[in-house]
């Protein structure tokens, strides 16, 4: 599948486009902020990226994750034209468009939801949730209704009713009509009823080919809801702590169990030959830039989030290493953002990105740990006769690496230059070489 060699790159439009944080209907004096990401295709394209992740852009109460109606963009970003508008530009860049399915819930503002708090027993729609008349909730509404996780503002779908499942599989027929998307990120999918996600899946296969889906997983066996009849991938939630805590604790240790449990060879070994969604951050959690202790280390961990098994993604802003701390709420993590910037980060990850996506193995390739030690790790990806050999150090010297590389020369396909493994290896400081051997 295409998302198997895929360069994801997210946006947080109601964030990017600077957005007022409670919807209070259409803005007189931005009515088009979601053309703001016109002025980004260009450096998306050169970042690398050959696909666009944006979270929600439905109409909604306030972050987006609360929707009101699945059939038009929020007032506070423009309209469907404007819609329409972005997307034929990422295609016609040649990037792939995916869009936040949020399917679990809605927020108290969605049109059937307002039906029943108006017309109680008598609403047709009082079945499309989990309602009891002998209930109440904090917002007094004179009945209780089922909600995500307890925050009432999010109104659970009743996805076992056919009109619910019907009004969401039109809703996605109509972003493949309308804007041609080529995937979706679904939501909470490890809330999502198992019957409704195999159905999902039946309809988008028969939408557009190779019509993909990443579902939002944080633990457990990922396995359950990516499969044939689910998602096609799942977000890594495991590698991404073990990614930054590797780093701050010095101890590669744990980053290379994670790695070679998803993906090693041996038969316990959990997603081989699967391509799971990998991020250092992303609109839920603290900038990669926030939490890492020693700032050097954003090239190796970005070095490492483009050499591991999977599919890779960098959030908006966070290629110039933009900080937000989720401790200060999620809009910090969520900022308006004008322009792209670049520097040297931009320039690292571009050539990562243009490593990974002309190499076999670094995209679809095997994994196997050559060397682990605190502060360094190489591990092997391999797919036939491709061969590369990740190697990473995360200390402030130069770090000379012993270890039998099964090869006497290889070509750093970061930098383009040569390395001879006689004698051992110097890892520069901070530094992540993708060593593809003769």
């Amino acid at each position: 599948m295409w998302f198997d060699n895929a360069v994801v790159y997210q946006i947080y439009p109601l964030g990017l486009c600077g957005a007022p944080l409670k919807n209070e209907g259409p803005d007189p004096e931005h009515p088009h902020r979601l053309l703001r990401v016109l002025d980004w295709v260009d450096h998306i394209k050169d970042l690398g990226a050959t696909c666009v992740l944006f979270n929600p852009l439905f109409e909604s109460d306030a972050h987006g994750y609360d929707t009101r109606d699945f059939n038009q963009v929020d007032c506070r970003l423009g309209t469907n034209e404007d819609l329409r508008t972005v997307c034929d530009a990422l295609h016609q860049a040649g990037l792939k468009v995916m869009l936040d399915g949020v399917f679990n819930h809605v927020g108290r503002g969605f049109w059937a939801f307002e039906d029943v708090r108006q017309n109680r027993h008598a609403s047709r729609y009082k079945d499309w949730f989990h309602i009891s008349f002998d209930g109440n909730t904090n917002y007094g509404d004179g009945f209780w209704y089922e909600a995500w996780e307890g925050c009432n503002e999010l109104v659970k779908l009743n996805l076992q009713n056919p009109e619910v499942r019907q009004y969401i599989f039109d809703a996605v027929r109509s972003w493949v009509r309308d804007y041609d998307i080529d995937g979706l990120r679904l939501d909470v999918a490890y809330c999502l009823n198992l019957g409704f996600l195999s159905e999902l899946r039946s309809v988008t296969d028969g939408l557009k080919p190779e019509f993909t889906l990443v579902g939002e997983t944080l633990h457990g066996d990922y396995n359950r809801w990516m499969n044939d009849h689910a998602c096609h991938s799942v977000t890594n939630y495991e590698c991404y702590k073990g990614l930054y805590s590797s780093f701050n604790s010095a101890n590669m240790h744990e980053i290379s169990y994670s790695l070679n449990r998803q993906f090693g060879s041996e038969q316990w070994c959990l997603y081989t030959g699967k391509h799971l969604l990998n991020f250092v951050d992303n609109h839920d959690v603290s900038r990669i830039a926030t939490i890492l202790t020693d700032k050097n280390c954003l090239k190796p961990i970005y070095g490492l989030l483009f050499g591991m098994p999977g599919t890779p993604a960098v959030y908006y802003g966070s290629e110039w290493g933009v900080e937000g701390d989720k401790k200060n709420g999620d809009p910090s993590l969520r900022p308006e953002i004008v322009k792209p910037e670049e520097n040297e980060l931009t320039q690292w990850i571009t050539a990562l990105a243009g490593a990974r996506t002309a190499s076999p193995a670094l995209c679809s390739g095997s994994y196997r740990n050559v060397m682990v030690q605190p502060k360094q790790l190489i591990f092997e990806r391999r797919c036939g006769d491709d061969r590369v050999l990740v190697a990473i150090n995360a200390d402030d010297k130069t770090y000379h690496a012993d270890f039998n590389a099964e090869a006497g020369r290889a070509v750093d396909l970061i930098t383009g230059d040569v390395h001879d493994f006689g004698g051992g290896s110097d890892l520069p400081p901070y530094s992540c070489m993708f060593w593809k051997t003769e």
